[in-house]
């Protein structure tokens, strides 16, 4: 690197000109709305309002498992926050969600309505209310904890680390890339390790680990993310492989990964879910075949 590319910070950061990359429109230092626009509500008890990432997928895999296992109370409506164009920004998002990052849930299936935000925090409480994908025994459901905090604090070197530097920076950087390549592998030996011993993250039962870990790692190993699949050489983690393929298997995982998808095949874009048999007649493909 040649001396004229070395950046010398100032000693008071201010915010002159967009950062540059993917979400340079979007991004800026000071938190609150920058436009008024009221939330949609729907009939169901519980209204998501989300994007179909990894950490909005969490949270419609889980939705969709309650309702198989079920739990009619878990009826949901999925409506989609674009945030691409700003949507987080808006007024009714921020009341739910004053960090303005996806996925946000209202609970309105009792007398006052009760926010939910930060993808963990969610899982965790539909897990705690309806009972499910969550041990009871005090050891294993703090296993389960562990593994559900763990993403928590990883996932942040997977995609504000590597991929933001590896598939979105304006231009690559040598060291940034090889700092979180280094750490993503790293933790997904922690996973491969971990994954050697157990059929489940926390064990012999699935839960809401497996569920908050899978769209983030499980992705990884089966290339969807950053097209970094060969440069990682993901092929190496036999066991997340082995653990991703058996939550591919289920039909919850399958829906989930679908609701508020806006990219990969038309056929797996479910845009908004508002009943079970939008899987069936409003994805994607079959909304441009009619003319819609």
């Amino acid at each position: 690197m040649s001396d004229s590319n070395v950046y010398t910070p100032p000693a008071v950061w201010t915010w002159t000109q967009p950062n540059g990359g993917a979400f340079a429109s979007i991004n800026r230092p000071i938190a609150g709305p920058t436009h008024d626009k009221e939330l949609p509500i729907g009939r169901h008890p519980l209204q998501l309002y989300s994007l179909g990432t990894p950490n909005g997928v969490k949270v419609t895999i889980l939705l969709e498992e309650l309702l198989a296992a079920g739990h009619a109370g878990a009826e949901y409506d999925a409506w989609l926050i674009n945030i691409r164009e700003g949507a987080q920004f808006g007024s009714g998002f921020v009341d739910v969600n004053p960090n303005s990052k996806i996925p946000a849930l209202m609970d309105r299936s009792g007398p006052k309505p009760i926010r939910v935000f930060e993808s963990g925090s969610i899982l965790l409480y539909l897990a705690e209310k309806f009972k499910a994908f969550l041990p009871t025994d005090i050891a294993r459901r703090t296993e389960a904890l562990n593994w559900l905090f763990w993403q928590m604090g990883s996932a942040p070197y997977l995609g504000g680390g590597f991929g933001h530097f590896y598939a979105y920076a304006p231009f690559k950087i040598e060291y940034a890339i090889d700092r979180f390549a280094m750490e993503v592998k790293r933790e997904l030996d922690v996973l491969d390790r971990r994954l050697a011993e157990t059929e489940y993250l926390a064990g012999d039962q699935y839960s809401i680990a497996d569920i908050a870990v899978f769209p983030w790692y499980g992705g990884l190993v089966k290339g969807w993310s950053y097209g970094a699949a060969e440069f990682l050489s993901v092929h190496e983690y036999k066991h997340v492989h082995r653990w991703a393929d058996l939550l591919l298997q289920r039909p919850a995982v399958k829906r989930g990964r679908m609701v508020n998808r806006m990219t990969g095949d038309l056929s797996e874009q479910l845009l908004e879910r508002h009943e079970a048999s939008d899987f069936d007649t409003n994805t994607q493909d079959k909304l441009k075949k009619a003319g819609a």
